[in-house]
């Protein structure tokens, strides 16, 4: 069966998201690369270019904190720092490693941000990818405890306990980066927007005409336009944990990226995708790739407790179950809603 990437798109601009790069002229849409994706930004009101510098601006800021690969990077300088010494960070990253810490003591270690260890060893997404040995699997298991992360308030620094130990911030930065660009369009004072950073979509204010905004759900099985649903709902944020945003194949298997901190392999719950409807963008991030590695009855325990906050799964047979909260409708008759 052909695996592809998962993509959410928001449906009501398909078709009319234009790109006009003069200085001084109002653009309704932009899209760059940063943050390692194609990220795209549309402003419906005001669409002022210096507000799109600002908003990529900030974005390459907040990735040339946060990267592990580029150099020099905070999170570069403390992996190198680990099991020596405390690394002095940019409030960015204080803040981001502070909440991921957090998601991972509320998931029980479902999402871990010494993650590190095992995105290097198995490369998926590197040019050379490749299926590791128990024994190097094990190994690096050791190194992963988000417990050995020390954090000091006064000095702001961070400090990884033991050699060998590496943060991996992926499953949370793109979404702190979502959330500071909504901070700059609502201090620009603009009403509406879509932040779309690589597949985490933000929806700001209020359509003009006070419909619900409308996102439609990719089908992972199909190539980009093809959705096996919609969203519906007032200004919030979605993002999407799938096994198909980056794999590689060895020996007829296929490969993804989403790790159990566990076992050391790729999470396999049964899921071909996690989406997270929240307000915070940092807090959908996280906790697609939690609940995608606690799989469904664990990680729909995690998240019907917390305010604010619904879920899509989308499983292997193609069935699909949600939160009571998440407005989804089912377009597409090779998947199927169950109903609880």
């Amino acid at each position: 069966m052909l695996k592809r990437r998962i993509f959410l798109i928001p449906v009501f601009v398909i078709t009319t998201l234009t790109f006009t790069y003069c200085t001084g002229k109002p653009e309704l849409s932009r899209t760059e690369f940063a943050l390692g994706t194609v990220c795209s930004v549309t402003l419906y009101d005001k669409g002022n270019p210096a507000i799109y510098r600002d908003i990529f601006s900030r974005l390459r800021e907040i990735e040339n904190y946060m990267s592990v690969n580029l150099p020099d990077t905070d999170v570069a300088r403390i992996n190198a720092a680990a099991g020596v010494a405390p690394v002095q960070v940019h409030d960015d990253v204080f803040k981001v490693i502070q909440k991921a810490l957090y998601f991972a003591e509320i998931s029980g270690g479902a999402f871990d941000p010494t993650v590190g260890p095992l995105v290097s060893l198995w490369g998926i997404g590197s040019e050379n990818p490749r299926v590791p040995s128990q024994a190097e699997i094990d190994a690096a298991l050791s190194l992963i405890n988000w417990r050995d992360v020390e954090l000091d308030k006064e000095q702001r620094s961070v400090f990884l306990r033991r050699p060998g130990m590496a943060l991996d911030l992926g499953a949370i930065a793109k979404g702190y980066a979502a959330d500071e660009a909504a901070v700059i369009i609502r201090k620009a004072g603009l009403k509406q927007a879509i932040i779309d950073l690589g597949g985490n979509i933000l929806v700001y204010g209020e359509k003009k005409d006070k419909s619900p905004w409308r996102v439609s759900v990719q089908d992972p099985l199909e190539d980009r336009g093809r959705s096996l649903g919609v969203i519906t709902g007032p200004e919030a944020t979605m993002v999407t944990s799938g096994v198909y945003e980056r794999f590689f194949e060895a020996d007829g298997q296929q490969y993804h990226h989403i790790f159990s901190p566990f076992n050391g392999y790729p999470a396999d719950t049964g899921l071909l995708s996690v989406t997270i409807i929240s307000k915070n963008s940092i807090d959908a991030d996280a906790l697609s790739t939690a609940v995608f590695v606690l799989g469904y009855e664990k990680g729909r325990a995690l998240i019907e407790p917390l305010e604010g906050t619904e879920a899509v799964f989308v499983f292997n047979d193609q069935s699909v179950r949600k939160t009571e909260g998440a407005n989804l409708k089912i377009n597409n008759n090779s998947y199927i809603l169950i109903p609880d």
